[in-house]
């Protein structure tokens, strides 16, 4: 079977010599960790039967969160912590996304752009929930997922967050419901994200390069009743730690191009796309992330320095009802 590592093994050289002079200095690491993980370069472990004598040598991996050979075990981890803190009652999934006219501009600034994202999209769930058409409560609890690419490995950066459906209040002590299968109006919080991304634009000293028509259209914003959270955790945990493609989607190589399957959405069908290597291997690389940049982030009663403990929030659900 082919891997991402011996596509970077083979081509990255290759790559490296056409694009050198102008790639990020995170481009370099993360090609040289994907090739040299579990080959020796970190070392070994050696372990050793307890039955037979017999030793056994494991090479270490990179450990880099854009190796998809690191990843899995972490995944695994992030996902059972969120179902230890998982608060009873509904939840839904909040999807934020930026006008595709807008990408260039992240993609060149993204340590920028994506804090503008996150900054713009969490103060727009705060300031609607504090409204007592919807919650009327000043502190919901959430946290957010960035991802960037779609099925395709396109350059796509969105936010998911999963919220608790309601509210504390900070002024009562007392858990605001929302309704089953309504927690935010869609329409108002595309223009507040909108307003709100604007404004940490403009104070960047950035506005002028991004395109005025971005500011004129819809931006799209989705926000979906997922029941009990379970099953939005479950599917949000591969995406926190996986990168923008799986070894196990990758097909073959043939003639210089890599062949891969994805499906498409709402479908169960596999179809098979195939790229030039050298193209590919840009794709996969415009994923990658700042260095130090968290792409998983907690807020209000979720947030780990808040100050009213999770069992005393899940305590005051289970009154609400």
């Amino acid at each position: 079977m082919t891997t991402i590592k011996d596509i970077f093994r083979d081509f990255g050289p290759e790559y490296i010599q056409r694009f050198g002079d102008h790639m990020p200095a995170d481009h370099y690491k993360i090609i040289d960790a994907i090739i040299n993980c579990r080959s020796g370069h970190y070392g070994a472990s050696i372990y050793q039967c307890t039955q037979c004598g017999k030793n056994h040598v494991v090479y270490r991996c990179c450990g880099n969160r854009h190796c998809p050979n690191c990843q899995h075990h972490k995944s695994r981890q992030w996902l059972q912590t969120q179902l230890d803190r998982q608060l009873p009652g509904h939840h839904f999934m909040i999807t934020f996304t930026v006008p595709e006219k807008l990408r260039r501009f992240i993609r060149s600034h993204q340590r920028l752009g994506y804090a503008a994202m996150f900054a713009a999209s969490s103060q727009t769930i705060k300031k609607l929930a504090t409204d007592p058409k919807y919650i009327g409560a000043d502190m919901p609890g959430f946290f957010g997922v960035l991802h960037t690419w779609g099925r395709q490995m396109p350059y796509h950066p969105h936010i998911h967050y999963i919220v608790p459906g309601g509210a504390l209040s900070k002024t009562d002590g007392k858990w605001y419901c929302s309704r089953i299968d309504f927690y935010l109006p869609v329409k108002a919080m595309s223009k507040i994200f909108r307003a709100k991304f604007r404004d940490f634009i403009k104070a960047s000293g950035l506005y002028a390069q991004v395109d005025s028509d971005v500011w004129n259209q819809n931006w799209i914003v989705n926000c979906q009743a997922v029941g009990a959270g379970q099953h939005s955790l479950k599917y949000l945990a591969p995406y926190v730690f996986k990168v923008a493609i799986s070894n196990s989607r990758i097909v073959k190589v043939q003639d210089r191009s890599v062949f891969f399957k994805y499906r498409k959405p709402k479908s169960n069908r596999w179809r098979i796309m195939s790229l030039d290597v050298i193209e590919f291997m840009r794709r996969f690389l415009q994923h990658v992330l700042p260095t130090g940049f968290m792409k998983v982030r907690y807020y209000g009663f979720l947030h780990p320095g808040c100050s009213v403990p999770l069992e005393k929030v899940a305590a005051l659900i289970e009154l609400a009802f």
